[in-house]
């Protein structure tokens, strides 16, 4: 028998996207991962990709959450070397804002959620410390 490692996380995702009469669509994902016990996740989109988008960033969620909270990290708690100096540590620090807009463009949709200056103080914000050399690449905004 193999011995099971207790930090191997193992299953499947298993997506199905099904029409809607009204032309969109609802993506059901059922997680089967050994460490997953929530429900089923149900999203709807207003097309095949945006309601995957939608319930893998639901899934995502989830395990920023755990993540952050397994870390059991004292906001304010400063570390200090021997000689009293701060220990300067590396952080993933994911910024997550969504929003309904209502404008006249893709444009102007855009723009005005730059421009109001509520994305950082209205974002799910999730801070993981890392260990420097973890090969992260950030996700950044397209520039189209």
């Amino acid at each position: 028998m193999t011995d099971m490692n207790p930090d191997r996380i193992t299953g499947t995702i298993t997506i199905a996207v099904l029409p809607q009469n009204n032309g969109q669509y609802v993506c059901q994902m059922s997680p089967s991962l050994n460490d997953f016990t929530r429900e089923d996740i149900q999203r709807y989109g207003q097309t095949k990709e945006h309601a995957i988008a939608i319930a893998l960033e639901q899934l995502a969620d989830e395990y920023r959450r755990i993540a952050e909270e397994r870390q059991n990290i004292d906001w304010d708690t400063v570390e200090r070397s021997d000689t009293g100096e701060p220990i300067a540590k590396h952080y993933h620090v994911i910024l997550h804002y969504e929003r309904i807009a209502e404008e006249e463009s893709k444009f102007e949709a855009m723009h005005n959620t730059i421009m109001g200056n509520t994305v950082v103080e209205n974002a799910k914000i999730t801070v993981i410390e890392i260990d420097p050399e973890i090969p992260i690449d950030s996700l950044t905004r397209s520039s189209d």
